[in-house]
């Protein structure tokens, strides 16, 4: 039977408190790394299709080619950097310098004249290949739209919900608030009982007549009001700075995001208790937190896409269920349909590993 005294263990969160105050590291690792992430993620990274340089070679001197050209010049997907010859672009090409090399080809103008007309050419660096499908597809795309192609006998009408802009901000930057909490909820739970064990002081803690449900809570406590209030900033910086939409209510953020903590509190509490080693610990949550929620969660690669194993695999990382909840809140609004299957999914992984780590963490120093 679990017993609790409120008194015990408010001064144990009382002296965690304190603790957390007087270590440095603790309070750069929950607020000023997140915000150095959310700036990376928020500028530094973007998956929108910008304005891509390329290098033009015109081997004709007709009118026609010199329309298509300037067509090139001014499209809003395109920054003609350079023109030559195409032996001399193709340096520029694998220097980087330009993505592909767009060339009108000798004649041009006479088969346009012919109504015959003559293909262009576009090389691109397939060492990139969503620029390259990128160039190619919008390159054809100016062409067809200079020269007047005929509509098809059936005309699609795109709607995008929820991102119309299709800004990929929009879902790197309520994303990375997954990654943030997911450096908070784990790593630095990682290092609590580790702490404690490296220091000495738990054979102090030890020799109180604490319980163990008193110690564990004493010690989540505030690393979950931590991550919370490190999630209410960067969720502040995610609206008034990037100017992301929040089209849900903040009750519903907050209870996803608890959720969330449940599984992430839980996997530091346990893997704190069985290394009872900072070093150690860091890396293993590093390496069973971090990582998997950057790569294997849907933030930056589509699960669909992944090999079937790697899909299962992602079914037990609870950061796959937070991701979809964070875009439902700040694009849709608060559709508790979706909202709540995740939810129930996030707090059964935590009611798993708070029980490994109840079962690991015992009031032996042995």
């Amino acid at each position: 039977m679990i017993t609790l005294n409120l008194r015990r263990l408010a001064a144990l969160m009382v002296k965690e408190a304190i603790q957390i105050r007087r270590d440095p590291s603790t309070l750069l690792i929950a607020f000023v790394l997140p915000v150095i992430l959310l700036f990376l993620f928020g500028y530094g990274v973007s998956l929108d299709t910008a304005r891509t340089r390329v290098g033009l070679s015109i081997q004709d001197d007709s009118a026609a080619a010199r329309g298509l050209a300037e067509s090139y010049r001014r499209s809003r997907w395109f920054d003609v950097a350079r023109t030559g010859s195409v032996i001399g672009l193709r340096q520029d090409l694998v220097a980087g310098r330009i993505r592909a090399i767009l060339v009108i080809p000798t004649d041009f103008g006479r088969s346009i004249a012919a109504g015959a007309p003559k293909p262009i050419e576009i090389v691109t660096d397939g060492s990139n290949p969503n620029t390259a499908n990128f160039v190619a597809g919008y390159a054809e795309g100016v062409r067809a739209a200079w020269a007047g192609t005929p509509p098809p006998p059936v005309t699609l009408i795109t709607r995008f919900w929820f991102n119309p802009e299709l800004r990929s901000r929009f879902f790197l930057v309520p994303g990375s608030i997954a990654i943030v909490m997911s450096m908070i909820g784990s790593l630095l739970t990682a290092l609590v009982v580790a702490r404690e064990w490296e220091r000495g002081t738990i054979e102090a803690v030890f020799a109180t007549p604490i319980s163990m449900a008193e110690f564990l809570i004493s010690k989540l406590a505030p690393y979950f009001i931590l991550a919370l209030v490190s999630m209410t900033i960067c969720a502040t910086l995610a609206v008034t700075v990037f100017g992301v939409p929040f089209r849900g209510s903040p009750l519903a953020l907050l209870a996803v995001s608890s959720a969330f903590l449940a599984p992430a509190l839980g996997l530091g509490l346990l893997i704190s208790a069985a290394t009872k080693n900072q070093f150690v610990a860091s890396q293993v949550a590093l390496l069973s937190a971090f990582l998997p929620a950057l790569l294997l969660s849907g933030f930056v690669f589509e699960i669909a896409s992944m090999p079937k194993p790697i899909q299962w695999l992602t079914m037990i990382l609870p950061a796959r269920y937070f991701i979809p909840c964070l875009s439902t809140v700040f694009l849709a609004g608060d559709l508790w349909a979706v909202l709540l299957p995740n939810i129930l999914a996030m707090l059964g992984f935590g009611a798993a590993l708070f029980a490994l780590a109840f079962r690991f963490t015992r009031k032996r120093l042995d």
